[in-house]
């Protein structure tokens, strides 16, 4: 019995040393924690404090009852959304535009950026990353304007291509066929040269004795690429694809809206557009928290299945 006594008091001792040490390595880096401290006050205010207005899914809102007076419906609206004329359309925009946008979009950076890794004059690489990061400046309100200006039937550039070529003018904008190729290519320009500076920071951390061994080997260029700075990135790409996986589902509200107009609706109509027209303009505040919260859901889910395939076939996952 003495023993027993002695022994959980020598653990609650050695228990106790450790915690005093932690909080004692804690407070020598302390300065640390302050860096961490603005970066988590934001999430907090921003991103958790926000999410006790998720409950109005689940209720019938009320305005002058407030969020936690509005009586409890349960899965009433989500239910509704499922059961909805608009709900397979509505996946079918969203999930078609970004799946389209994840393969065209997401390999491009990662060739970008081997092609400028493989330049060695200085002065045209530095030409060629301030053209490909440019577009990324750019506001998504220009950047529509642009595209509408661009593709115009009577006045766009590439109108007036086609009728000096001797074809007919093409109302692009009112073609529900042609609106997820334009809303991802417009993108894909926008974003590929922004996108390929984390890959050509990866490739800066590939050891430069790999390549200085491979050419003594007699390895061309595109061997090279191809056996060391794709496997160098691989870490990189498959962080960076399960982050878009995550987010497949947000397809960006902003450019969509503003490219949206009666004629392509068909194709243009996806599920941030139906929440900001149900909820702000019809001010069906509970339907459209309900469904804004299934997308989120959705890409919950993804995340968490990406993730899981990536770590049991390689050994990169985000945890």
């Amino acid at each position: 019995m003495n023993n027993r006594v002695g022994i959980s008091k020598n653990t609650l001792t050695r228990k106790f040393n450790i915690k005093n040490k932690k909080i004692k390595k804690m407070f020598n880096t302390y300065q640390l924690y302050l860096f961490i401290l603005p970066s988590l006050t934001y999430f907090i205010v921003f991103h958790y404090a926000p999410m006790y207005g998720v409950q109005i899914a689940f209720k019938d809102f009320i305005a002058t009852k407030g969020i936690w007076g509005s009586p409890w419906v349960g899965m009433k609206h989500l239910n509704r959304f499922l059961n909805s004329y608009y709900f397979w359309i509505l996946i079918k925009n969203t999930a078609g535009i970004a799946l389209y946008s994840l393969v065209a979009g997401f390999p491009i950076p990662i060739i970008l950026a081997l092609m400028i890794n493989e330049v060695r004059n200085k002065y045209f690489k530095k030409l060629v990353q301030t053209v490909t990061y440019a577009p990324h400046f750019i506001s998504t309100v220009v950047m529509v304007g642009m595209i509408l200006a661009f593709l115009s039937p009577s006045t766009g550039i590439i109108n007036q291509i086609i009728k000096s070529l001797g074809g007919e003018p093409i109302s692009f904008m009112t073609k529900p066929e042609l609106f997820k190729s334009i809303y991802v290519w417009s993108g894909i320009w926008q974003s590929s040269g922004w996108g390929s500076i984390i890959y050509l920071a990866a490739l800066t951390t590939i050891d430069v004795q790999l390549h200085e061994a491979a050419i003594i080997d007699g390895a061309s260029r595109l061997q090279r690429i191809w056996h060391i700075n794709i496997p160098g990135i691989i870490p990189t790409i498959v962080i960076l694809f399960i982050l878009s996986a995550g987010g497949i589902m947000n397809v960006g509200f902003e450019k969509v809206f503003l490219m949206q107009n009666p004629l392509n609706m068909e194709s243009s109509d996806v599920i941030s557009t139906y929440v900001y027209r149900s909820g702000l303009l019809g001010a069906q505040f509970s339907f459209s928290a309900a469904v804004g919260l299934f997308n989120s859901v959705i890409n919950f889910g993804l995340l968490i299945l990406v993730n899981t395939i990536a770590k049991r076939i390689g050994e990169t996952s985000l945890w």
